[in-house]
């Protein structure tokens, strides 16, 4: 269980987190909703420290991340963490089978002769049979999308962070995209933990889905619980409506 108290993060003079609070139990999908700026990248990027917390408690399987000071340690529980990255962030000079394995060699012990074979069978998980040869420029989005779940299975970890796994996709591919996460969490077992705008895919794929507002958590609850909330800011977020008590500025968006 991922278990997180009192998060804190801020840049400069602009509180980010602002005292977050929650629960992931293992084998579910939390996704965590909100408008543009709100802190749901920094949130992800706390969890893993590629950013470090300024306050508050980050509990993984009970140990403690938020202020672990060894970085031996922290790469050890990284090493249980898969991420993919909003944009696929796939490198353009390496082939599709070397871009899947391309971690391997910083988070396993599998020798190198494995790699081809390690990555024939995570690309034919996410639907990509026979690309192993291509290059990132030779794909589609939706392909690029799925090469970088590949990549992100790849040293099969516990847990999954998605960044925005459906933008940029057509609604078909996004579809598909949300198909893939539910098939990972029952077939591999994963926990993961989904930043989206889409509350289409929200209701598909979250066991448990939360809104950030204001650098913290102002609800959270099933699909069904938040279809029906009488709350006025996750009524507005849902319904997509400009009228409401969130008042957004053209700088705000991204």
């Amino acid at each position: 269980m991922i278990q997180i108290r009192g998060l804190k993060k801020h840049f400069g003079p602009k509180e980010v987190l602002r005292g977050v609070d929650i629960d992931i139990p293992d084998g579910k999908t939390l996704c965590i909703v909100g408008g543009s700026g709100t802190g749901k990248s920094t949130f992800i990027k706390c969890i893993i420290r590629l950013l470090r917390p300024d306050g508050g408690s980050i509990m993984v399987d009970g140990t403690e991340m938020a202020h672990e000071e060894h970085e031996y340690k922290l790469s050890q529980i990284r090493r249980s963490f898969g991420y993919l990255f909003q944009e696929g962030a796939l490198f353009d000079s390496l082939s599709v089978w070397e871009n899947v394995t391309f971690g391997l060699p910083y988070l396993t012990e599998i020798p190198r002769s494995k790699y081809r074979a390690i990555a024939k069978e995570k690309l034919a998980l996410v639907g990509m049979e026979n690309v192993e040869e291509l290059r990132p420029s030779e794909l589609s989005g939706g392909m690029k999308k799925r090469v970088a779940l590949a990549r992100a299975i790849a040293a099969e970890p516990k847990y999954m962070l998605y960044d925005e796994p459906t933008s940029g996709l057509d609604p078909i591919m996004s579809d598909i995209i949300n198909d893939l996460i539910l098939d990972l969490k029952r077939k591999l077992g994963v926990t993961g933990i989904v930043i989206t705008h889409d509350m289409k895919s929200a209701f598909k794929i979250g066991d448990t889905i939360a809104m950030l507002y204001q650098g913290k958590f102002i609800a959270s609850g099933t699909a069904e619980e938040f279809a029906k909330t009488d709350n006025p800011y996750v009524r507005q977020f849902v319904e997509g409506s400009s009228i409401g008590p969130i008042k957004m500025k053209l700088r705000d968006l991204d």
